[in-house]
């Protein structure tokens, strides 16, 4: 049963960053690439029915985390709390960026929304991949300092960041060279996310420039993935078992590479879908493998003396579990029904929605 649940956590969470992801994403563009008002507007245009539905699949991983993983929820949101709290805070500005850009025709009133709406999505995209870095670096579970524990096992509090920057450190941060570098990656993926969304839901101009720029970000992406991986390898030699222990895991790096491989041919696509549909597989697959690699540990421990919080020591009791499991269908019939008559309502281009104008 626990297996079962991080199969669904791990699904939520996935679905989550390609879903909200490509907000992010189209967020960056408004604020680094549209040049103009009618750019802006077919921007917000293209995810303007749909960036609040997406939001809700955070909060419904974070109630699954909350039901099935209760002890990994209490450490993580004890330890992670200052970069929890700017998150919460970049996901207000996001949104009322987007709400109360069009409520006065006053160009200072709409350069100052715009820019909250671009820098909070640019910088979620960057603290989102940080988060992904803590998770997989591990944290110093019990506050261990000299041998001796602190804290509970389970529980530990994170600075935004120690004065070395060194993932490797007993004192570590939130930042550090490890996550700052995964956060890039993030940032990367998204904007090409995003825009391959906004090619998809608009026929604005700005899709002419966003083509060229997919291939040349993923150019750099490509370069940062290798990078990563490296990285990884050197802050968590163990990385890579599970890998090689069940070979058909490789499924999971085989979609991220598939994905990341189609894209450079971005230009050749004839279906404005395909280009989406290629950065989701990568998405896809490099979350997957991620979760993979480090079944079945949640969140690794960076001392010997408490344990990596697992499936097994953080879940709930199997009863609960049990029960949550029929709820948590029916929630997804509807959940998915939702969803189906929302791509339906708002299928094909976006350019005359007029979202955000009043």
């Amino acid at each position: 049963m626990e297996t079962l649940w991080f199969i669904v956590l791990v699904v939520m969470l996935a679905t989550y960053i390609v879903l909200d992801g490509y907000d992010f994403g189209a967020g960056i563009v408004h604020l680094l690439v549209a040049k103009d008002d009618d750019e802006r507007k077919a921007v917000t245009n293209a995810i303007g029915p749909f960036w609040d539905a997406n939001e809700v699949w955070l909060i419904a991983s974070g109630g699954v985390l909350f039901f099935a993983f209760p002890t990994l929820y209490a450490s993580s949101f004890s330890g992670f709390y200052l970069p929890l709290m700017l998150v919460l805070w970049l996901l207000i500005f996001r949104a009322v960026g987007l709400e109360l850009r069009g409520q006065v025709h006053n160009r200072l009133w709409e350069r100052l929304w715009d820019r909250a709406f671009g820098i909070a999505s640019l910088l979620l995209a960057l603290f989102f991949g940080a988060a992904l870095g803590n998770v997989v670096r591990g944290v110093n579970l019990g506050m261990v300092e000299n041998g001796v524990a602190q804290q509970e096992a389970p529980y530990f509090f994170l600075p935004l960041w120690n004065p070395t920057f060194d993932p490797l450190a007993e004192h570590q941060g939130i930042i550090d060279w490890f996550t700052i570098v995964l956060g890039l990656v993030s940032v990367l993926t998204l904007t090409i996310h995003g825009a391959n969304w906004i090619i998809l839901k608009s026929n604005s101009k700005i899709n002419l420039r966003l083509k060229p720029l997919i291939f040349r970000l993923n150019l750099v992406l490509s370069v940062f993935v290798l990078i990563s991986a490296a990285l990884w390898y050197y802050v968590k030699p163990i990385a890579f078992t599970n890998l090689e222990e069940h070979y058909w895991l490789w499924i999971f790096p085989m979609i991220a590479l598939a994905g990341l491989i189609a894209l450079f041919n971005i230009k050749k696509f004839k279906k404005d879908s395909s280009g989406f549909i290629c950065s989701s597989l990568f998405i896809l697959g490099s979350f997957g493998t991620t979760a993979a690699s480090m079944f079945p540990i949640l969140l690794p421990s960076t001392n010997d003396i408490n344990p990596s919080l697992t499936i097994y020591n953080a879940s709930a009791n199997e009863y609960g579990l049990s029960v949550g499991l029929a709820w948590f269908i029916v929630a997804s019939i509807l959940v998915v029904v939702y969803f189906i008559i929302q791509f339906r309502v708002f299928r094909g281009k976006l350019d005359d929605l007029g979202y955000g104008e009043h």
